[in-house]
């Protein structure tokens, strides 16, 4: 049976992860918006550029947060790919 500082530190993480869903369901309610904007305007779903300059950035922030860079470019790289997914199906 767990101990009172397991469940102390269970409990954080359950909020943790609360907030890692919301957080994640605003940012796509955003990229769904871009999603809708590209397809009006006549632009690709993906912008290369853009997904590099943002990668980088995350892995710098990863490093200052003494988080695996590795780490935090494979979670943005599923974003990213998830969020390309939605561009190409509003675009039909």
């Amino acid at each position: 049976m767990p101990d009172d500082t397991l469940n102390g530190y269970r409990q954080s993480i359950d909020n943790i992860d609360a907030a890692l869903v919301f957080v994640l369901a605003e940012r796509f309610k955003v990229t769904q918006a871009v999603g809708r904007y590209k397809a009006e305007h006549g632009l690709p779903p993906a912008d290369p550029k853009r997904e590099e300059t943002q990668i980088e950035r995350l892995r710098a922030l990863a490093r200052d947060a003494n988080l695996d860079p590795d780490f935090s470019e494979k979670f943005l790289r599923f974003i990213i790919d998830e969020v390309i997914r939605h561009h190409e199906r509003v675009r039909g």
